[in-house]
């Protein structure tokens, strides 16, 4: 079960999700893949190919521990797997959700998700796979929310 899930109020609705792109992760995993590949072909593999492993868990880690989510009443963010960051933001205090997207987010349509609420400092939330339709769907819902 996910964070989102798990942090539900009673009768509240998880009404959309997001997704975490694969591509902000390509760097790490391209360059785990070369240090494994690169360790494969030494006498003695065994020290370097640990780091590629390491590396391509780490940007599993990354991929899996990242949720975003919209409720019925509020916006969930949640980071991290031993250090965890949690963002929870009722959905009438919020007063705006960017959308920062660099060149390559915007050909391979990721970026991230920045909410910002009333006294609440900027929350970003990184990686986010079509971080602009995340924006839309939560414009929707805050205009059915009742204020």
């Amino acid at each position: 079960m996910s964070f989102i899930q798990r942090s539900l109020g009673a009768n509240e609705k998880l009404l959309c999700s997001a997704e975490i792109s694969y591509w902000p992760m390509a760097p790490w995993i391209t360059f785990a893949v070369v240090v494994f590949y690169m360790g494969a072909n030494l006498p003695n593999p065994g020290g370097v190919m640990f780091w590629g492993v390491v590396l391509l868990v780490y940007g599993w880690l990354r991929y899996r521990s990242t949720e975003l989510g919209i409720t019925d009443k509020k916006v969930v963010a949640k980071y991290g797997l031993i250090k965890r960051d949690t963002i929870e933001l009722l959905l009438p205090k919020i007063e705006s959700i960017q959308v920062r997207q660099s060149i390559l987010g915007r050909i391979f349509n990721y970026g991230s998700i920045i909410v910002a609420g009333a006294g609440t400092p900027q929350a970003p939330v990184p990686g986010i796979h079509a971080p602009m339709v995340f924006r839309q769907r939560f414009m929707e819902i805050q205009e059915k929310t009742p204020k």
